[in-house]
């Protein structure tokens, strides 16, 4: 299920040569820790043994892509070079690092494998909110939400085979924190993705326009962690669910707002926002209302260390803080809560986006990605983007205010609480 997959394995058949998939796996990346490595790299085999089955050389290089991939392309006399697309910063440079440094008659191609209506093609500007991106996204819907063609067993082999690959040498590769470990809900790899993607189709989906926004009710997808790491294709998911639209109209409409209008309006904000990470980033209105009231008396005060252990005097911004430690992913409704305490609860608003990013990036399984510099995560909770302004008051200006008492209101804090009790 991969745009790009399938476009490379097209070129290939039509210059009847062999196939390759290449993955560089670099040793350090943002704040990626062994939870996300591990999910990462478990996911590759059985990529790497799908693509022997398909008679695919998958080929797993060691380092930076502008330092390995050139190498290998002359190596192996390769033809055409094809690549899937993210808009986050480094791995745009990723990108522009290896043209720079390709063979100049090796064509190079990307495909945004992973929005269904490819990002640049969405919209050609950053867009103001949902609002104005979802019909923009919506029409476009016919050409791009369609079946996958299968990838077939390729006809055409390679001279030599691929390497096969020292996994244990992979992971000694690695300089990132071993502290964080992997959890033991998600199992990595496409055919698990699969079935989490089943049983909420069975089990969850019907009550998720209800009851998405309770943490102690079993409503979501929990589709993120397969999602960020392409082991499942949203569109899979996306055509999976819309054939229950006659049963659960309501739920497949959220649903599919969340997976596609906003997760793609996360997309559009950080190709089109350098500054999609900081305040800087913010509407002039937001910049404004945050600065004006930077210097407000904030009611406690914390540091990341008290925030990281879940050492607030809010026992449900704790809760929240241990379900992502310990899980890999925190309720959706509860991350925007946690995130505006943050707001509250720290020196200022740069400090604040700095410690939301560092944790979600630490923690949750889907870190490092646009969902979470964007959607209900840091930029729209603490900085208002893709939302509005409303009724002034200390600390949060005109941003979103979310309180202990809103949340008493909307599901049983209480019984979230005693799940996520600290243990010590």
């Amino acid at each position: 299920d991969n745009w790009a997959f399938l476009y490379a394995q097209r070129l290939a058949l039509k210059q009847e040569l062999p196939l390759h998939v290449c993955f560089c796996l670099v040793p350090t990346f943002l704040e990626a820790t062994m939870r996300h490595y591990d999910f990462m790299l478990r996911g590759l085999r059985e990529v790497a043994e799908e693509c022997a089955e398909l008679n695919i050389s998958f080929h797993l290089l060691l380092g930076y892509a502008k330092d390995v991939l050139p190498a290998f392309v002359v190596e192996h006399g390769v033809g055409g070079l094809v690549t899937d697309f993210s808009p986050l910063r480094l791995p745009r440079q990723w990108v522009e690092d290896v043209r720079e440094r390709l063979p100049e008659d090796v064509p190079f191609a990307q495909v945004d494998a992973h929005n269904i209506v490819p990002c640049w093609v969405a919209s050609p500007k950053q867009e103001y909110s949902a609002r104005t991106i979802r019909g923009k996204i919506h029409a476009q819907l016919p050409e791009f939400l369609t079946e996958f063609p299968p990838i077939i067993r390729h006809p055409y082999s390679p001279s030599c085979p691929a390497e096969p690959i020292a996994w244990e040498a992979c992971y000694s590769s690695l300089q990132v924190d071993h502290t964080v470990k992997e959890v033991e809900w998600a199992t990595p790899g496409t055919a698990a993705g699969l079935a989490v993607l089943k049983s909420f189709i069975t089990e969850r989906l019907k009550s998720f326009g209800s009851h998405r926004n309770d943490p102690n009710k079993a409503a979501l997808s929990n589709l993120s962690p397969w999602f960020h790491f392409g082991q499942v294709s949203t569109q899979r998911a996306i055509l999976e669910v819309q054939k229950h639209r006659p049963k659960y109209k309501e739920s497949v409409d959220a649903f599919v707002e969340e997976a596609v209008v906003r997760r793609e309006l996360a997309e559009n904000f950080c190709y089109y926002n350098e500054n999609y990470d900081s305040v800087q980033g913010a509407y002039d209105w937001a910049k404004t209302t945050l600065k004006i009231h930077a210097k407000d008396k904030r009611p406690y005060l914390y540091n990341l260390q008290e925030l990281e252990q879940g050492n607030t005097h809010d026992p449900l911004w704790n809760a929240a803080q241990l379900q992502m430690v310990r899980e890999g992913k925190m309720h959706g409704f509860l991350r925007m809560y946690w995130a505006k305490k943050i707001l509250e609860w720290t020196h200022s608003p740069e400090e604040a986006l700095k410690f939301a990013i560092y944790l979600n990036d630490r923690y949750e399984l889907d870190g490092r990605d646009p969902n979470g510099y964007v959607g209900k995560r840091c930029l729209w909770s603490i900085c208002g983007i893709h939302d509005q302004g409303w009724a002034e008051r200390a600390i949060f200006g005109k941003i979103r205010y979310m309180n202990y008492a809103g949340c008493k209101r909307k599901f049983d804090v209480d019984q979230f609480e005693r799940r996520y009790a600290p243990t010590h």
